[in-house]
């Protein structure tokens, strides 16, 4: 089994970056976990927007 972890400040940024890896992948997808996380910089909010896949090749 392997692992893939994907970590982007915005959600359509992850998106692209799940879909060029699964674009191009050849093996079974097991799992696939989502989270996202905020954080508060000064006033600025900060989002990150993480996925792991579990898979296998």
């Amino acid at each position: 089994m392997k692992v893939k972890v994907f970590d982007e400040g915005h959600e359509k940024d992850l998106e692209t970056s799940i879909n060029d890896f699964l674009s191009t992948f050849e093996g079974e997808i097991i799992d696939i976990k989502f989270n996202v996380a905020v954080g508060v910089f000064s006033e600025e909010q900060i989002y990150c927007f993480s996925a792991m896949i579990l898979y296998r090749k």
